[in-house]
């Protein structure tokens, strides 16, 4: 009895108790490789200045994931477990999972570049993935916007990147395009002189570059003049609005004709023999 005992110490006891004791072994050294290689990465990432304290977290988040992962494996495989079959099982269901992902694979691919590369910040007025208005926030599938009447509306990143974005708060200025036009018979020296006036009045006008103010088009039913006028991009909405209010009043008071789109038909009437 005491010899079968000793034995069984000796065949299994032992093996076993070593085996159990290295597989804690590394998995405990295991964790702190990890934390130390995640830590690592994520103090290189902070530095570079680049990176999005969203983004630093979540692929960190994944690395620390995958390495306990290797970790987990490495320990089992101290016990005799046969991880060739949990590494294959592992393999299938990623794969199956990243086919049903494929969608949200793309979206968080297309999140990835948004935060690295940064098109846009949050607080822009920009205009992607088929929506225009300010950037709430950007996250790792979606982006959130806020229109112009207080909607909230959150885009799929895939749809943001996918397209082109138009950034209307990335310069600090804007040039403001509008197109005046007066009847045939007005004095196209006296319009002019009241366009001039008018930007010259706007302090929000800025000095340079200079603005255009010319006779852009003889159109079919008005002479077109463009003025284009450099502000910050602050003022864009402001002084094209007020602009086109105080043009008109002033062609108004100067006795100057906004002319309506015209056509002129001209019917030409047979006469019948009787």
């Amino acid at each position: 009895m005491e010899w079968d005992l000793a034995q069984m110490v000796n065949d299994y006891v032992i093996p076993w108790g070593i085996n159990i004791s290295l597989a804690i072994v590394i998995f405990i050294v295991g964790r702190m490789v990890v934390r130390l290689v995640v830590g690592l990465v994520k103090k290189l990432m902070n530095r570079s200045g680049k990176m999005d304290e969203m983004l630093v977290n979540f692929v960190t988040s994944i690395l620390n994931a995958v390495l306990l992962l290797f970790v987990i494996v490495a320990s089992l495989d101290q016990l005799g477990v046969d991880t060739t079959s949990l590494v294959a099982l592992i393999g299938a269901a990623g794969l199956a999972i990243g086919l049903a992902l494929q969608g949200s694979m793309q979206n968080f691919a297309a999140g990835v570049m948004l935060l690295v590369f940064k098109p846009f910040k949050s607080g822009d007025f920009v205009e992607a993935g088929g929506v225009m208005g300010v950037v709430e926030s950007i996250n790792i599938f979606s982006s959130t916007f806020r229109t112009g009447d207080n909607k909230e509306i959150i885009v799929p990143n895939g749809s943001i990147y996918s397209d082109s974005i138009t950034n209307y708060s990335a310069r600090e200025t804007r040039r403001v395009d509008m197109v005046f036009g007066i009847g045939y018979d007005d004095d196209i020296k006296k319009a002019k002189e009241i366009l001039q006036r008018l930007v010259a009045e706007d302090d929000r006008i800025l000095p340079e570059p200079e603005p255009v103010i010319a006779l852009g088009e003889l159109g079919a039913s008005s002479i077109d003049f463009i003025v284009r006028p450099w502000v910050k991009s602050a003022d864009y909405w402001k002084v094209k609005w007020e602009m086109n209010e105080k043009v008109k009043a002033a062609f108004d008071a100067e006795g100057i004709s906004i002319p309506y789109p015209q056509m002129d038909v001209h019917v030409h009437q047979e006469s019948k023999a009787d």
